[in-house]
């Protein structure tokens, strides 16, 4: 009987991407750019998430940029949809099977520093899990003790300072906190997150690196800039904002994607 990862290798026909990227609200822009793309729905993938969230697609999609094969997950689920942190596990596991090493994350976030306005791009260089929770919970083995200091990977995130600085647009660095959500963040709550020491907020992409680690996947992560955070302009956030403002950083971020997966080995 076939699994899935035969069904899919089949039909990938001998492309073998050793690279993975997940794309975040209103980043779809990404798949459009990869030549002669193999598309698969999640519905008709064994444990893949259905995400709720409007600017996620729900597609794995495999292809080249200029010769270089990739698997892009258009669309994630989050732990605020449903409560389970652990919902991307199916997904990075089959990518792992599917023999990908390198796991390359973006999402839309909201700034904490003056000097990074709604359309820049943030490079993570570590993050903060201020959920409350983990996608590990519930593993049983020691393989549930996964180091953090190396979260994000050197190699990844100098081949994406070197795309970014080839292509001439300029790739902030900075801490992300990760908030549950789907509620935006108090003005308490960014003052918090300032004194703690981030960059950036958001309600993903850390969990993914969490099991990214657990399944030995060397990670990266970006985050488009969509808004300043609560209370630091004195607007009311929302989900059309980050729906808006995401396709403008969002083709600096591809620039700088298709620059680093051409120059990967």
């Amino acid at each position: 009987m076939k699994t899935t990862i035969d069904t899919i290798i089949e039909k990938l026909d001998g492309l073998a991407p050793r690279t993975a990227l997940v794309l975040g609200s209103g980043l779809g822009g990404l798949v459009d750019a990869l030549e002669n793309p193999i598309r698969f729905s999640y519905s008709n993938l064994e444990g893949f998430p259905s995400s709720g969230v409007s600017g996620h697609a729900g597609e794995l999609v495999a292809g080249t940029i200029s010769d270089k094969p990739v698997f892009i997950l258009s669309g994630r689920a989050h732990y605020y949809e449903s409560g389970n942190a652990n919902a991307m596990r199916p997904a990075l596991e089959l990518l792992k099977g599917l023999g990908v090493e390198r796991l390359i994350l973006t999402n839309s976030a909201g700034s904490l520093r003056d000097d990074m306005p709604p359309g820049s791009v943030m490079m993570l260089t570590d993050h903060i899990n201020f959920s409350g929770t983990n996608p590990l919970i519930g593993e049983e083995t020691d393989d549930r003790f996964v180091g953090m200091t190396s979260a994000y990977d050197k190699s990844l995130c100098a081949a994406l300072e070197a795309a970014a600085e080839d292509v001439k647009i300029e790739l902030s660095k900075g801490v992300y906190m990760w908030f549950s959500g789907p509620s935006f963040e108090t003005p308490a709550e960014i003052r918090m997150a300032r004194t703690f020491g981030a960059d950036a907020v958001g309600m993903s992409t850390v969990p993914e690196v969490i099991i990214g680690r657990f399944l030995g996947l060397k990670c990266a992560a970006c985050s488009v800039i969509t808004n300043f955070g609560a209370g630091i302009t004195g607007s009311e956030l929302s989900h059309d904002e980050t729906k808006e403002m995401a396709p403008i950083g969002g083709k600096r971020l591809q620039a700088i994607l298709e620059k680093a997966i051409r120059d990967l080995d």
